[in-house]
């Protein structure tokens, strides 16, 4: 099975979803949210400077307020336990090895990359102190081994770190993330989901995403990316909860619990 851009069906931006599910990469083809609001006469909740653990209460309470669907989708998933990957640096570098190979593969490439680095250890330092040949030899293509280059100069020379992007917004993350080479606006959206932890990112161009909402919703064809981004208003602002329900329904068999890999 093959992962393209990094959270498909037919993705080429990366790893797998947090679903665990390689999901299609919404840079190309796609370039990378009407419906009733929420259900009960409640106002929205704010996600912002929640905390986590209240954050994913509220979140998957207001799920099951805005959509009865929802509520039983959540029943039979189980908890909200995707894998972050936490180091925004990391979670790029992971995204742009994935592209376009298969989970086994990527995996083999990343255990030889830090068998090269310094201390075996992928950090900015450690990659801009290796050439491309020997990035190749770890089982880079040359394409890859620029990217990879191109994102740890960003990181040394601090026009990108951990603590710019968590400040933030997250257009001004997918602006600054997508001028980084090998780097589409779908890999930027699960870079804000799965390290940055933002709740309400709703990546409308993911085939995978649409997949699911035709057989939740259901619809009869296949949602095109602009069809998409509204049916998502219902759940916000807490989509990115909704989005990753969403993949997992995709699973066949669902296992509730079972987090997968950014």
């Amino acid at each position: 099975m093959k992962s393209n851009d990094a959270h498909s069906i037919n993705a080429d931006d990366g790893p797998r979803s947090a679903a665990g599910r390689p999901i299609p990469r919404g840079d190309t083809p796609a370039t990378a949210d009407s419906v009733p609001r929420g259900c009960g006469g409640r106002e929205k909740p704010r996600a912002a400077d929640v905390p986590t653990l209240e954050r994913h209460s509220l979140a998957l309470q207001h799920l099951r307020d805005s959509d009865p669907r929802m509520s039983a989708l959540i029943d039979r998933i189980g908890p909200f336990n995707p894998t972050i990957t936490r180091n925004p640096f990391t979670a790029l570098v992971g995204s742009i090895i994935h592209q376009q190979i298969s989970m086994r593969a990527a995996t083999s490439i990343q255990s030889k990359l830090r068998a090269v680095c310094a201390g075996g250890r992928i950090r900015p330092q450690t990659l801009l102190a290796l050439d491309v040949r020997r990035l190749r030899g770890a089982g880079l293509s040359r394409q890859k081994a620029g990217y990879l280059l191109a994102v740890a100069k960003s990181f040394d020379d601090g026009v990108l770190s951990a603590s710019r992007l968590r400040r933030m917004s997250d257009a001004e993350v997918i602006e600054a993330a997508t001028e980084l080479p090998g780097v589409g606006r779908w890999t930027a959206e699960m870079l804000l989901m799965f390290s940055l932890e933002r709740p309400d990112v709703w990546p409308a161009d993911d085939l995978g995403l649409r997949s699911a909402l035709r057989r939740f919703l259901p619809l009869r064809e296949l949602p095109t990316p602009r069809a998409a981004r509204p049916l998502g208003d219902r759940w916000a602002p807490f989509r990115t909860y909704a989005c990753w329900y969403l993949w997992r329904s995709l699973e066949n068999p669902v296992l509730p619990g079972i987090a997968g890999a950014l």
